[in-house]
């Protein structure tokens, strides 16, 4: 099989951060760098998404911004805005100053009164930052639009200063659960990658990687339940951030393999909807079966 150069480079970035990866995306991330566009990341919720960007700031050795999108999230929550309380303070000790109007408007309206939000703080680094915009399906389709301008652009319009542009571009990483479809602008403007629930076998070297202390036996007992446990119709299907609770939670009451008593008493880490948790103790000897784990009460 053909290697894609620098793709191994990133492999092993990816690695000393103790992050388990693929080739799709060591070379999704590969790609994103050198072409400089944008890494749009949908999939499952708690499958890793966030976690590429909080991996590549520490392997680029770069700071992580994050925007953490939400209904109703509109420009001065990401981009900028005045620090109105100063200015007040600012304009009341000047009251009895020589100052024109003008020049006091001026001075209000300047850099020490600005409030930089993530998409401006982004920009105006000196150096290549990583930009997290997470969760971008969850905001509103006007925001999706203005930050569509900054991506074309890479500079931000202040009407009472001027137009900001870009120091540096930033690594910007886009994240999607896919709550809403994304604008066809949008994706163009990224490259994409699709990051499914891990196969067994990534699974289980995610959970000792990032578990240590677990016993072997057990980590291979929790990634065969978790993978029938996805085969399940809920509500809510657990993702690797959930697997890796429950194997921290297990660990730290040094249990070293499943039983039916185990399951049923912590099976809140993993489901999250009661009907959901409902449903497995209903359907735990089938799950054993499944998993082939022994279904001794502990």
């Amino acid at each position: 099989m053909a290697k894609i150069e620098g793709v191994d480079e990133v492999v092993k970035l990816l690695e000393e951060q103790n992050y388990v990866t693929d080739d799709s995306i060591a070379t999704s991330i590969h790609l994103s760098k050198f072409l400089k566009k944008p890494l749009l990341v949908e999939g499952p919720a708690g499958v890793g998404k966030t976690e590429i960007a909080k991996v590549l700031s520490k392997a680029l050795n770069t700071k992580l911004i994050r925007l953490q999108c939400y209904e109703g999230l509109d420009a001065s929550q990401a981009l900028y805005e005045w620090n109105y309380q100063r200015q007040l303070l600012y304009l009341k000790m000047t009251e009895q100053s020589d100052l024109s109007l003008k020049e006091k408007e001026d001075s209000i309206f300047g850099n020490d009164f600005l409030m930089q939000r993530p998409l401006l703080r982004a920009i105006t680094a000196e150096e290549p930052q990583v930009l997290l915009i997470d969760e971008i399906d969850r905001a509103d389709e006007e925001f999706e639009s203005f930050f569509l301008e900054l991506l074309s652009d890479w500079q931000i319009t202040i009407p009472e200063i001027g137009t900001i542009h870009a120091k540096s571009i930033p690594y910007v990483v886009i994240t999607s659960n896919r709550v809403r479809e994304l604008s066809e602008a949008l994706r163009r403007r990224c490259l994409y990658l699709w990051i499914d629930y891990p196969t067994f076998e990534k699974e289980l070297e995610i959970v000792l990687s990032k578990v240590p202390a677990i016993n072997k036996t057990l980590a291979d007992q929790i990634c065969k339940f978790m993978k029938e446990l996805r085969q399940m119709k809920l509500e809510k299907l657990p993702g690797v951030a959930e697997t890796l609770d429950w194997a921290t939670a297990l660990a730290s009451m040094h249990i070293d393999v499943l039983d039916k008593h185990v399951v049923e008493s912590t099976l809140g880490v993993v489901l999250k909807d009661w009907q959901d948790i409902r449903e497995a103790q209903l359907s735990l000897d089938e799950l054993f079966e499944k998993t082939g784990v022994n279904l001794k009460m502990g």
